[in-house]
């Protein structure tokens, strides 16, 4: 674990909770995302709380930075409305009787004056300033709620399940918001969440929880390709993400082409995002094909040069080996038959072409 210092936030605790107890100790990188993940009841919002303040531990501590927020050792315990913490709900929990901006400026302090108009802007709500709540919908109700958490000027921002109990458009648009915010602010945020779809999109690391335990931690993509992780990770699809940028759009056969870190281009389904923006692809192991050249004659349009890392057993099918690739800086991972691994002579240090079609772009943020 790193240390108190190179993270925004640092805490061990431990409490009964019913048939089980929470005993972890997690820390959360000063950038970037952390998703809490697993089933409903292994602890997740349970541990926020404690976080948050809203819960005592019964042994442990919680540290943001340098500062003690709890240590049950020294009966310290800072009161939420101290903690430098913002807090989104499942709920939005928006004062009814103010409207939009009067619940947003509600504990501003005067130095986030200069960020109002550009957190109102980043969510899109300038058009709700002047409403009521109960006017708003629920997807509307939490981009305020979101930027009244953000406009406290808080060191950490905790999220709890924001998308629970919304359809799926609306579900859709606010986690657009969430994940074009988070890539925007410089706040490191805790998200909790079930949904892998959610956690796929906006998270850049990973904590595994199980029955109060912290099973698996660390960078998203690097859990991604563990295979003993593979059945705790199963919503996950076997998919891997790569990160680019757009370039341009050829609006005549509705493609978008992106570029890699290293350089590369990809080519995938029309996107109504301007070029110069950043999107995360997701590509599922079995849209991944390899080549030892790029072939000719073929339906695939992209072709990305990469190195085989690892080469293991495929711990779901007996007649497939699960690749581990490199491009550039990122990973992609293959599921391919043993038998063609085999006949290719496919081995850890190979170079090959990583073949993808346009249509398994199947989502991307």
């Amino acid at each position: 674990m790193n240390t108190a210092g190179d993270n925004a936030l640092d805490c061990r605790v431990r409490k009964r909770l019913g048939h089980f107890t929470l005993d972890m100790a997690l820390s959360v990188p000063a950038s970037g995302v952390t998703a809490l993940f697993g089933q409903s009841g292994s602890g997740k919002t349970s541990l926020l709380r404690l976080i948050a303040g809203l819960d005592r531990p019964d042994a442990g501590h919680v540290r943001l930075g340098e500062r003690l927020l709890t240590d049950c050792d020294r009966r310290l315990h800072v009161p939420i409305h101290r903690r430098r913490l913002g807090i989104v709900f499942q709920e939005a929990r928006l004062f009814p009787h103010y409207r939009v901006r009067g619940n947003l400026t509600y504990g501003m302090p005067a130095t986030a004056r200069s960020r109002f108009d550009d957190m109102v802007g980043l969510l899109g709500i300038e058009h709700l300033l002047d409403r009521l709540p109960g006017t708003l919908s629920g997807g509307e109700a939490r981009r305020v709620a979101i930027g009244r958490a953000l406009l406290t000027q808080p060191r950490l921002l905790l999220m709890d399940e924001p998308l629970t109990g919304l359809d799926g458009d609306r579900k859709q648009e606010l986690l657009r918001y969430i994940v074009r915010l988070t890539r925007e602010i410089d706040i490191p945020v805790l998200y909790v969440s079930h949904d892998t779809s959610e956690i796929n999109a906006i998270a850049d690391h990973l904590a595994l929880v199980e029955r109060g335990r912290l099973i698996a931690h660390g960078a998203l993509d690097d859990l991604m390709m563990r295979l003993d992780l593979t059945d705790r990770l199963g919503g996950f699809d076997a998919a891997t993400r790569l990160d680019a940028r757009i370039v341009d759009h050829d609006t005549r056969y509705a493609l978008t082409r992106v570029v890699l870190e290293d350089g590369q281009t990809l080519r995938v389904p029309l996107m109504s995002r301007p070029p110069g923006q950043r999107v995360r692809l997701r590509i599922g192991a079995r849209d991944v094909a390899l080549s030892l050249s790029m072939p000719k004659d073929t339906s695939f349009r992209n072709g990305l040069r990469a190195r085989i890392e690892a080469i293991e057993p495929s711990p779901q099918e007996a007649s497939a080996n699960e690749v581990r690739l490199r491009i550039g800086g990122q990973a992609l991972r293959a599921r391919l038959t043993r038998q063609a691994c085999d006949e290719m002579q496919l081995k850890v240090g190979s170079k090959v072409i990583s073949l993808i079609r346009s249509v398994a772009f199947d989502q991307h943020f």
